[in-house]
């Protein structure tokens, strides 16, 4: 075995083995032929130069230089990743995942109206397990193409999301909605209850899922049943996904009517704890961003689907600035309307640098962090992705280096979050598994799925009582 820089899958101990070799001074000058490799060790972005990964098992057991590892290691499969570069999969803290069904179904609204007067209304005409499986489906290809490997969502039929992103070879966070009032799949708060126990029971301890208790939001979920859910957590140690201070709406109207910000309110009543993890939160006070912090908080910043319901912007440089948990999120296809990690990260960069009016706040590698390492801690999964590192997770992403869009080059970090796109990720492994070759998705029919949405789309008009046509 040679030292070129390929990914490798050897025979005897199912290993891969990932080879790179990097003059630090031939940066942007061999373009096409270097390949590079985004290490993260110590929560610190590096460029490892003539450096090797080894896989084994879906983790990596070893990462140093070529030389030892070639000595190591023999390979049986062979990956070239020749003028590419290696990075950590990337991690889509915030989803609802089947809502790629309703992508483009009502858009220009603020939340409330959005939420009330079409989304809530077509999702009960038209959720059902088939329809979340489909579009889930279509959501794990859309991710996967993009190189997300990990991603966390709040929908319904959540046991049916996880086995569809099980099914993909894809690692998920997952959790089922809790929400006081009838919805598709459960219509009491105890149907949920029991639904989420057997959920979480069968899901725990799987290599791939991390199955969750979703409530909704505290304008959605009583403080009883709030409590129930951390009690929930406490017990059997899931994650809680929930929003928290989407709106300055929501702000103004949880302290009318509960005298406290939804932070401080779900702080009073004991719901936060580092399991929670916390979508949106836009408006935050600074005090309240030390209280986060001390409790251990995980925070997902969703850029573009704010900006889209006008919902605000987070206070990202002042949570940067206190090395909070927070990672990056698309939100659900309908609000977005699409699930690209690459769009958000040059989003959120850019978007905070206008904001501050200081093009150096949330800089290119601090934006590339959100969305590896930084979203892992904000998913409490720090310990097991996020970076490439001996012990965790194999979860890599080959990207090209070559496109028109990427020439010339000159700072890796300015070129994946300024330049790249989606359409420029090669491979995908997640758990040592190959999931995406050379563009082509090995687990998921790319065809069939698309066929499938599109006759979703057919069924929810008509469920809406409107005319098919172009501008439906």
């Amino acid at each position: 075995m040679t030292n070129s820089p390929q990914i490798r899958s050897c025979s005897a101990a199912l290993f891969l083995i990932i080879f790179l070799l990097l003059n630090p001074s031939s940066y942007g000058q061999t373009q096409s032929r270097r390949t590079l490799l985004i290490s993260i060790a110590d929560r610190k972005l590096a460029v490892i130069e003539n450096g090797a990964v080894a896989v084994k098992g879906g983790r990596i057991v070893s990462v140093g230089s070529a030389t030892d590892i070639d000595r190591t290691y023999t390979a049986r499969e062979v990956v070239n990743a020749r003028g590419k570069v290696i990075i950590p999969g990337l991690i889509n803290g915030h989803t609802h995942v089947p809502m790629t069904l309703f992508r483009g179904l009502a858009d220009d609204l603020d939340l409330q109206e959005w939420l009330t007067k079409y989304i809530f209304p077509a999702e009960a005409k038209n959720v059902t397990e088939e329809f979340v499986r489909v579009g889930t489906r279509l959501g794990l290809a859309e991710m996967l193409r993009g190189g997300t490997t990990t991603y966390c969502d709040m929908y319904y039929f959540e046991d049916s999301i996880a086995d569809e992103t099980s099914k993909a070879g894809m690692r998920g966070v997952l959790g089922e909605t809790v929400i006081d009032f009838p919805v598709a799949d459960n219509k009491t708060n105890a149907e949920a209850m029991a639904y989420v126990e057997r959920f979480v029971k069968k899901w725990q301890g799987n290599k791939l899922i991390v199955p969750a208790i979703a409530p909704h939001a505290p304008y959605t979920v009583s403080e009883e049943h709030l409590k129930a859910v951390r009690a929930f957590s406490d017990r059997t140690g899931a994650p809680i996904v929930t929003h928290i201070s989407e709106t300055k709406r929501e702000v103004d109207d949880s302290i009318k009517a509960k005298g406290a910000s939804p932070v401080d309110y779900l702080n009073r009543i004991g719901f936060l704890s580092n399991r929670v993890i916390a979508a949106h939160m836009v408006w935050p006070s600074e005090e309240e961003l030390g209280v986060l912090k001390r409790l251990g908080v995980g925070i997902v910043h969703n850029p573009q689907s704010n900006m889209k319901l006008a919902s605000g912007v987070a206070p990202v440089p002042e949570m940067l600035k206190e090395d909070l948990p927070v990672g990056l999120g698309t939100d659900g296809a309908a609000s977005n309307n699409d699930l690209n990690l690459w769009e958000e990260m040059d989003t959120a960069a850019k978007l905070h640098k206008l904001i501050s009016k200081d093009p150096k706040v949330v800089n290119a590698a601090e934006a590339f962090e959100m969305a590896t390492i930084r979203g892992a801690r904000a998913l409490h999964l720090e310990q097991e992705i996020g970076s490439i590192e001996k012990g965790k997770r194999a979860d890599l992403v080959i990207v090209d280096l070559d496109d028109l869009n990427q020439t010339p080059s000159y700072n890796i970090y300015s070129d994946l979050v300024y330049a790249t796109k989606a359409g420029d990720v090669q491979t995908v492994i997640i758990e040592g598994r190959i999931v995406m070759r050379d563009r082509r998705l090995l687990t998921l029919n790319e065809e069939t799925i698309k066929a499938d949405a599109r006759r979703y789309r057919e069924r929810i008009i008509q469920s809406l009582g409107k005319k098919t046509g172009p501008d439906n």
